[in-house]
């Protein structure tokens, strides 16, 4: 039988060659913190390999990213879909096993990580979700939901603050069934981490209420005995706290930050096999070792046990059993598509003028009931946001069966927290915020585009329309900046019909995040036909046409389609054919059919208006370089909506003489 050390040490030679192989990689983590791994998936990990999405699994996060050929060496050790040529494939393109460990390219990478901080904060996210799922769907005997949540972390995840907002709040939720493992090193890329960072760890994460252990990183006895501890322990989330050798058994590099991100060398690769006592070639495992690894067979009685558990939990629960399993699906509900363009058309037929945050609440109560899996939260706005719909229930300590979160004053952790919880499965998470502060949040929702998950951002505030907080608070480059991280959806809707349709595309979206972006101040309705509210979901749609072709074309979003509308029916201009185009989502317009957007934007009409009160860079790609934008290209100053708005010249006329202007030059 093979030794707990040399379990250890295949992690650390795949690792090193990895590393050797690609000329590129983070071989000091892996080697450090290989006893930890080995301990926690040989004796603690419930996960079948041949069945990576099975529900009960638990989760394992790697939040110090650079050293993703650890999770990539246990996979290929314990029998996932991972091969040998995968490994030799390290950092090469289209590899399942890329520099840092992504979701959706190698079986058992449970979320994308790499920027410092965020694993960890999803780690969290998915102990919320398990939590939640479990005071929902488990009965007296049916335990269905019931793992843990594992997360390895390094110094630099500590030194981010988003560290700090989820292990703050999961220590408030009592998050019992998340452990992470600090990799106490004392070594970052520039070197000794004393320099720069002395914080007393355990002493912060006993102030924010974790149990908290401290133990010899390379003694599998004790790393056992501290994850029997913290899983004994229900109340609270537990940290580890283990002191390691970055590069272990490297040796002339190991204790050094020359192992942390860089290849070892072949010289010390060498030299490290013999400290090892490490024997096989480059990427040869010996079989004695791979069966002491592998979890095939006993993932399969983990999973089969609870298959068998959850058979008997059909038969006593039928209605929780078929919910369970059409929410972790991600299948929305069988009459989902009829009620919601139900809701839609009676918002039409009541014509309300409010801002669209109210309108945003009030769409939130007609979806809520159909949709349990729907789990809202705001950063400390839930009144300004208009997220705390009445069926509201908030989570707390002890107080699980939740569909909503306060998340304090945390733009960042709310956001990463929300993408564990998409990945855990079982929910339709939204967060909000004053859209100013998607800056602090935007490395989350840049990955949650990266990994094409379902995370719904909810901004509000959305301009200068904000008003008398001035220009610390009034969103002026958001709205582009955020148009243009790739697989964002953002929609921006000028009245309650297009914010319901909104919420609808975002709740259907399955390949990417949404952000909904809402006024502050009221703003009128449209009058639509049933035809132009079915166009909505295309992203942009004619809201105002004329007969034949046009002369100009005003393209407006949000609140200054109103201010579009109402110019295009001055007398100013009533001998001119204006079309007004509703745009609400560029990125969703982008999708449509090159028929389709060209009905919309005719190519002839050149005289071309856009009108939004944000930057307007982004938009000459419709206007072209014919074309004139009125938008914001300063900050914003303090004053009443109204002043500022025809300050800046968002006004029926400002609009008026920029179509003339135009038809004068074409």
């Amino acid at each position: 039988m093979a030794s707990r050390k040399m379990l250890a040490n295949a992690i650390r030679a795949l690792a090193m060659d990895a590393v050797q192989k690609a000329n590129s990689g983070h071989p000091g983590a892996p080697m450090g913190m290989a006893d930890i791994a080995e301990v926690l998936y040989n004796d603690f990990m419930r996960h079948n390999p041949t069945n990576p999405e099975w529900s009960d699994r638990d989760r394992f996060v790697m939040s110090n990213g650079h050293g993703s050929m650890l999770p990539y060496s246990v996979l290929h050790l314990s029998g996932y879909d991972v091969t040998i040529d995968d490994l030799k494939n390290f950092r090469q393109l289209h590899s399942k096993t890329p520099g840092h460990p992504e979701h959706g390219y190698a079986p058992g990478i449970e979320t994308t990580t790499g920027p410092l901080g965020q694993g960890i904060s999803n780690a969290v996210g998915m102990a919320i979700a398990e939590r939640v799922l479990a005071a929902q769907f488990n009965q007296d005997g049916f335990n269905i939901v019931d793992h843990f949540t594992y997360a390895f972390l390094g110094d630099g995840c500590l030194m981010e603050g988003i560290s700090h907002e989820a292990c703050s709040l999961a220590g408030t939720l009592e998050l019992g069934k998340l452990i992470a493992f600090w990799d106490d090193n004392g070594i970052s890329i520039d070197g000794k981490v004393e320099g720069w960072f002395r914080d007393d760890t355990p002493a912060r994460f006993k102030a924010y209420g974790w149990h908290v252990m401290e133990v010899d990183g390379h003694d599998p006895d004790e790393i056992k005995i501290a994850i029997e501890a913290a899983r004994a322990i229900s109340a609270k989330p537990s940290l580890i706290c283990c002191k390691t050798i970055i590069g272990y058994g490297s040796p002339n590099k190991a204790g050094s930050h020359t192992s942390h991100g860089a290849p070892l060398g072949e010289e010390e690769v060498a030299l490290a096999r013999i400290e090892l006592d490490w024997e096989p070639a480059p990427f040869e495992i010996p079989q004695a070792l791979y069966q002491g690894w592998d979890h095939k067979k006993a993932g399969q009685v983990q999973e089969d046990d609870w298959n068998q558990k959850f058979s008997a939990y059909a038969e006593a629960h039928p209605e929780l059993a078929a919910e369970f399993k059409r929410r972790m699906s991600g299948d929305l509900p069988q009459d989902w598509n009829e009620a919601a363009q139900a809701f839609i058309t009676e918002t039409d037929e009541a014509a309300p003028e409010k801002a669209t945050r109210v309108s945003s609440l009030a769409t939130l109560e007609a979806f809520s009931p159909l949709l349990p899996e729907l789990f809202g939260g705001s950063a400390d706005l839930g009144g300004s946001n208009g997220t705390e719909w009445s069926g509201i229930k908030p989570m707390r300590a002890e107080m699980y069966d939740a569909n909503y979160i306060n998340y304090g004053v945390r733009e960042f952790g709310m956001s990463a927290m929300m993408n564990g919880i998409v990945l855990h499965g079982g929910f339709i998470p939204f967060g909000a915020t004053f859209l100013v502060f998607s800056d602090y949040a935007r490395n989350a929702l840049r990955m949650a585009a990266l990994m094409k998950i379902q995370s719904v951002f909810v901004f509000t505030h959305d301009s200068i329309g904000l008003g008398e907080d001035g220009p610390t608070h009034q969103a002026v480059e958001q709205i582009p900046t955020l148009r243009m991280i790739p697989n964002m959806q953002l929609w921006r809707p000028c009245d309650a019909v297009e914010t319901a349709v909104s919420w609808k595309s975002a709740i259907e979206r399955r390949d990417g995040p949404s952000c909904l972006v809402f006024s502050r101040q009221n703003l009128k309705h449209q009058q639509r036909s049933a035809e132009q509210i079915e166009a909505i979901s295309c992203g942009g749609y004619v809201l105002r046409d004329c007969d034949g072709t046009p002369d100009a074309i005003i393209i407006a979003t949000g609140s200054e389609v109103e201010l579009a509308m109402a110019a295009s029916e001055t007398e100013a201009l009533e001998e001119m054919k204006i079309r007004v185009v509703s745009m609400p989502s560029t990125t969703q317009f982008d999708r449509q059919t090159k028929e389709y957007r060209e009905s919309v934007l005719p190519p002839g009409v050149k005289a071309r208006l856009v009108v939004e009160a944000s930057v307007s860079a982004g938009w000459y790609k419709y206007v072209g370089l014919d074309g004139t934008v009125i938008g914001m290209d300063t900050f914003g100053e303090s004053a009443p909506a109204k002043e500022l708005f025809a300050y800046f010249g968002f006004t029926v006329d400002k609009v008026v003489e920029a179509v003339k202007n135009l038809l004068k030059s074409d």
